[in-house]
This record gives structure tokens, C-alpha cells and sequence, in this order.
């Protein structure tokens, strides 16, 4: 054999080993060093009333303007016959009702209908609760769910009778069992005797509501929220805490109580974008306080309700005379208190006693406040500050949240932040609707913040694409990617929730959003996914990972690989994950160092995001277009080798066991 040959083969052959060596990222995971402890609320939901995620959505009641409390007292109404308002009802903050009389021929009739939220889902063999208030002397009325385009001898889908027989109000109940599907029903009411008939608080649930409670919440939307194992619930807002002004706030006091008695509140976003403009979008506070206090007790975490500070919206008003005076808060603040006292309050106390006669004597067990929204300006931390010191001598142990404003960085955000850090509040709530490069470049946003100061809620998320605002695959990869950063971050991030949480496929003002809906289906995005299975694989350590001894966030020379690990000490198990945005596959080398001789990582799973189609999206239509997939995957001595795929995010899981 040529000499001089065999030397040039060895040293190409070097050079291949070296340069497949070089294609290999080194991630080390330092095993035997737990880090961080990870709260139990680091990943969770946000909820808002916007894109019909109330009343139209979560709130199951499928009647609207069921009240006649509306502005026009008839929208969402269509009368027919002898048909009067009157406004001397039995509620005395919701005093409309209409009176049904004689229609003044034998062949005229007397009625009403309502059409729901963008028509009204009925499901086959389901059956439906029809409640009224009502007054009359032996009258009957007929109740029916009926198909307006109906091809058939009649529009009616079913029908039941409710006799009226008292001079006083009283409350009505009917069942209704449709025997088919149909998306787009309306409710028609027929007064079918002579004389006079009062209606009021006309109202149709599903009887098959979330854990089969009357004035109940939809059970697949529920049951979407809670299938990603939140921590956290954040309610009831956002922009409408604040309001357009003053007057139209969210008032948590206005939502508890009797229901039929809570009083009609303007939604803000009815008409903030004239482009999607909903002018009959209104709250009943039907899901009010208590309600949204139990659906975090169902969901298993913690809640976090959000009072005004008496800052009216300052997107929408320029005018210093829009809001509060310092001097003048009292009542906020005596708002803030008696919520408190409403979830944690003894039942001899004013709110706790309401709290028991509502059905839940416990306490809530409240341990985080917020206070304000997304304001700004000398005028928040002014208006803040005697929130925290009333809220400090009353109920010393509750965790105050105040805001960096409405976005992530910039004058606001920069002024904010030492202003809450000289408050003294436990955690500021950060917003971020960012463009793809933003979640490119903050894998490492967290690393360097203040350990001693107030934790970071990261309240308000979710990566807008540019030009394209819906919730393709790309945007959930992004978001998983920078998600890799607050988990490595656990010290300094308590909180993270996604949003907007919920929009009806016929009614958004804002997206993209974590679940879409119609009158009868919903489907989860690939963001929801990404939720999911960051609240599945919470762990309760951080671990420290690193490449060549870097944190792995998607900086130059790492390949568009973003990771994090976490130690589950229930479950005895490490939880890498590895998010590539790259458009090439990528080689891993994953070692577990500083486990014991005696330690040995079984065999672990690989779950799965990937669409080759990167503007690809989950739809009613095709629900499942992208979902995770789970395999085995094989650890040999503690190091795993393997190969992520381009535009991917991945988990892998093993077990510790000793031999």
C-alpha cells in the first residue's frame, strides 16, 4: 500500500470524524445539581371576556339578553303579537320584563324569539333546561327550539308546555330533549291561553354542563382548560378590569349573588376595533366571581383575581379627569378588601356569609391579588401604592401583583419596574403580543434579572407572526422556544399565562387564541399543545443544561436549539425539553453527569410537535391536524443520543432507578 496514500486516508478520515463530531450538540445536564424550585403556578390560564368567551362561550347560558336589560331591551329579540316592556320586575337591578296579552284576533298569536349567541347549538338526545320568572293567572305558555329554514311541515325541533299559576313571581322550569343536531336553533315562546302573561329572566342551559351545575359553564371548553394541568387561573381581565371608563369597569360585586339579580355591564370591546365591531356584546356577570372562584377550584389552581385601581382604560383616555383621584379611592380599596374577604372570609363575616349562601362555606384559600391592568405612567404607581399598604395591614399574607405596563420593554417598562420594586409588590405582571424575531432573540430575557426583587408574572402572551395573526404551527414552535427560558428561569418566573384564552369562531375581536369554539365543536391550537405539555411536565426542580457551558437559548453557534430540564420529584423523573427552530435537523447528545455509579436512566418516552407546513393550524374541520406524538426512546449510560427534526419541540422523559 501506497504510504503516502495511507496517510491521506487517515487524515481525511480524521477530519470526518471531526467534522461529524462538530455536527453533534453537546448538551449536558448536570443531574445531581436540583436548582430552582418550580411553583406549582408557573404555567397557567388567563381568562377574559372577549371573542364571546363569556356570555356566548364559557358561560353556557345560550339565551341572550335574557333580562331585556340590553340598551335596546329587545335585542336579540324578535316580538310578534301583543308584546309590552315594563320596568317594575321582582330584580330590582334588572327591573325589565315584557307582559304578553291578548293579540286582539283568534287567528294572531302572541310571542317571542331569540336566536342565541350567532344561533343556538343543540346536540341530538341532549336535553336542555328552559327556566322563567312568571306571573299569571291560569295561562299557559308554549316552549320551542325550532329550525327557522326548516324544509319540513314544521319548523318546530321539540316543544314542551308550562302552565303559569300564580299572581306572584315564581320561577318556571322545563325540560327540552332535542332529537337532532343543529347548530343554529332559536328559542320561540307562544302565549297559547287568553288573558294577561309576565316573562322575565327567559333563560335554556344544557342540563350536561360542567360538573352538572344549573347557571353552569360549557363542559368541553372546561374541559380544555383543564387537560393542560394549569397552576394558575387570572380573571376577569384585562382591559375590561378597567373599562372604557369608569362606570362600565368589571365590578366583582356586581357578579355575585342571586343570579337573576346581577345587573347588565358594558363589554369594552364591543366597539374597540370598528373593523370587528359586535355592538350587542354585553356581560350579565352570569359567570361572575363565584363561578370563575369555582372553576379555579376544579381546575386545581390557584386564583388571581384583578380589581381596578380607578384607572380607566389609558389607551382610550387622554383626560386626567377619566379616572380616580388618589384621595378619592376609598371605595377601590374597600373593593380589593371585601374580595378578600368574599374568598377567604369566615362565614360570620359580611362577604364570607354571601360566600356560604352562594353553596361554598369553605374558604377559597385566595393567595394572590392584582391590582390594575396594563396602566402606566407616575399616575400607577401613585394610584398603587395605598392598594399595597391597605392590603399589607389588613391581609399580610396575600401575594400583591402590580404591572410593567403594557409592553416588554421601552420608557414604560423601564420606568415601572423600580417603581414596583420600591412598592415592594410580589410580582409585576409583563405583556408580551410579540413578532416571531422577539421570541427569537429573549430565550435569554430572564437570565439576568434581579433575584432579590419582585417575581415576574408573565400574564399577557403569545407570538403574533407577522401578517399573519392566527395560530399556525410556527407561532406555538416560538412560543414553546421561549418558554425554554422562563422554565431555566423558575427562580425568577412564578407565573406564565397565554392569551387571549378563548374566541367564538363568529365573534372575535383579537387573535390568535389559545381555543376556538362554534355553537358545538371546539378545537385546540397547536399553542394549547404547547401549554399542555409544558403544564404536564412541570417537574418540580430546575436542572441545570447547558452547551459548552452555555445556557441553550437559541444564541449564536447553538443552532437554533433552545432547551431546558427539570427534575419531578414525585414521579423520580428527568424532563429535557428542546425546542428546534432551525430548518435542519440536529444531531443530540444528551448526558445526564453527576448521577451516582448505582443510578441508571431507563427506558424514557420522546413526545413529539411537529408540521411540516409551519402555517399549518388546528380548525374545527380538521382538530387534529397537529398533535404530539409520543414514542420509546432508548438511553444507553446515561446518555442519550438522538436526532430532533427541523421546526420541532420535544420532550423527553426518564425514569431514575437504581440497579
Amino acid at each position: 500500500m501506497n504510504k503516502h496514500f495511507t496517510f491521506l486516508g487517515a487524515l481525511a478520515l480524521s477530519a470526518g470524524l471531526t467534522l461529524q463530531a462538530q455536527n453533534v450538540n453537546q448538551l449536558v445536564v448536570q443531574a445531581n445539581k436540583l436548582g430552582a424550585e418550580i411553583q406549582p403556578t408557573l404555567y397557567g390560564h388567563f381568562f377574559e371576556d372577549i371573542n364571546f368567551g363569556a356570555d356566548g362561550g364559557l358561560y353556557a347560558e345560550l339565551i341572550k339578553n335574557r333580562s331585556f336589560e340590553f340598551p335596546d331591551k329587545f335585542a336579540g329579540w324578535e316580538i310578534f303579537g301583543n308584546v309590552t316592556l315594563q320596568d317594575d320586575g321582582p330584580f330590582e337591578r334588572n327591573p325589565h320584563y315584557v307582559r304578553l296579552g291578548n293579540p286582539g284576533h283568534m287567528h294572531k298569536h302572541t310571542g317571542l324569539e331569540n336566536g342565541g349567541f350567532f344561533g343556538i347549538g343543540l346536540k341530538a338526545n341532549e336535553k336542555y333546561r328552559f327556566t322563567v320568572w312568571a306571573r299569571g293567572e291560569n295561562q299557559k305558555i308554549s316552549v320551542e327550539l325550532i329550525d327557522n329554514a326548516s324544509m319540513g311541515e314544521s319548523q318546530v325541533i321539540t316543544q314542551q308546555e308550562v302552565a303559569i299559576n300564580s299572581k306572584e313571581w315564581k320561577k318556571y322550569e322545563v325540560i327540552l330533549t332535542s332529537p337532532v343536531t343543529f347548530e343554529k336553533a332559536h328559542l320561540r315562546i307562544f302565549l297559547t291561553t287568553p288573558g294577561t302573561l309576565d316573562l322575565e329572566h327567559v333563560s335554556l342551559f344544557p342540563t350536561d354542563t360542567w360538573k352538572g351545575r344549573e347557571n353552569g359553564l360549557r363542559k368541553d371548553l372546561v374541559q380544555a382548560l383543564v387537560d393542560t394541568k394549569p397552576g394558575v387561573f387570572r380573571f376577569p381581565g384585562g382591559c375590561i378590569v378597567e373599562g372604557t371608563d369608569l362606570a362600565t369597569r368589571y365590578n366583582w360585586k356586581n357578579s355575585v349573588g342571586p343570579v337573576e339579580d346581577r345587573p347588565l355591564n358594558e363589554n369594552r370591546w364591543h366597539y374597540s376595533f370598528p373593523y370587528r365591531f359586535f355592538p350587542d356584546y354585553f356581560q350579565t356577570y352570569g359567570m361572575g366571581f363565584y363561578e370563575l372562584f369555582l372553576l379555579a377550584e376544579d381546575m386545581g389552581a390557584e386564583p388571581l383575581p384583578v380589581v381596578s385601581c380607578g384607572l380607566a382604560c389609558q389607551f382610550q383616555n387622554d383626560n386626567p379627569e377619566a379616572h380616580v383621584k388618589v384621595c378619592d379611592l376609598g371605595s377601590y380599596i374597600q373593593d380589593a378588601l371585601d374580595l378578600i374577604e368574599f374568598a377567604n372570609g369566615s362565614t360570620d363575616t359580611r362577604w364570607g356569609k354571601l360566600r356560604a349562601d352562594m353553596g361554598h362555606p369553605a374558604p377559597f384559600n385566595l393567595k394572590f391579588i392584582a391590582v390594575g391592568n396594563e396602566q402606566w405612567g407616575p399616575e400607577y404607581p401613585e394610584h398603587l401604592k395605598p392598594f399595597v399598604e391597605a392590603i399589607r395591614k389588613a391581609y399580610p399574607d396575600i401575594h400583591i401583583i402590580g404591572s410593567s405596563g403594557p409592553n416588554s420593554e421601552g420608557d414604560q417598562f423601564d420606568y415601572l419596574w423600580p417603581e414596583m420594586k420600591k412598592l415592594k409588590v410580589d410580582l409585576v405582571d409583563e405583556h408580551f403580543y410579540r413578532p416571531e424575531d422577539w421570541f427569537l432573540k429573549s430565550g435569554n430575557r430572564y437570565d439576568n434579572y434581579d433575584r432579590k426583587g419582585p417575581k415576574v408574572f408573565a400574564g399577557e402572551y403569545a407570538c403574533h407572526g407577522k401578517g399573519k395573526k392566527w395560530n399556525h404551527f410556527e407561532a406555538s414552535l416560538l412560543e414553546a422556544a421561549f418558554l425554554t427560558g422562563v422554565e431555566r428561569n423558575a427562580d425568577v418566573v412564578y407565573m406564565a399565562t397565554y392569551a387571549p384564552l378563548l374566541a367564538h369562531v363568529e365573534g372575535w375581536q383579537w387573535r390568535p387564541d389559545l381555543i376556538w369554539f362554534d355553537n358545538l365543536r371546539s378545537v385546540r391550537s397547536c399553542s394549547w399543545y404547547v401549554q399542555s405539555l409544558y403544564g404536564h411536565n412541570k417537574g418540580t426542580n430546575v436542572v441545570p443544561l447547558t452547551m459548552d457551558k452555555q445556557p441553550v437559548s437559541g444564541q449564536e453557534g447553538q443552532n437554533g436549539l433552545f432547551a431546558s430540564a427539570v427534575w419531578d420529584e414525585p414521579t423520580q423523573t428527568y424532563i429535557v425539553k428542546v425546542t428546534n427552530v432551525s430548518d435542519k435537523a440536529q444531531k443530540l447528545n444528551v448526558e445526564f453527569k453527576g448521577l451516582k455509579k448505582s443510578v441508571q436512566l431507563g427506558e424514557g418516552t420522546c413526545t413529539t410537535l411537529h408540521s411540516d407546513n409551519l402555517d399549518a393550524e388546528n380548525t374545527l374541520d380538521n382538530p387534529n391536524l397537529i398533535v404530539p406524538k409520543e414514542s420509546k426512546i432508548d438511553i444507553e449510560n446515561n446518555v442519550l443520543n438522538t436526532e430532533i427534526d427541523a421546526k420541532t419541540f420535544a420532550v423527553y422523559k426518564f425514569v431514575k432507578t437504581t440497579k
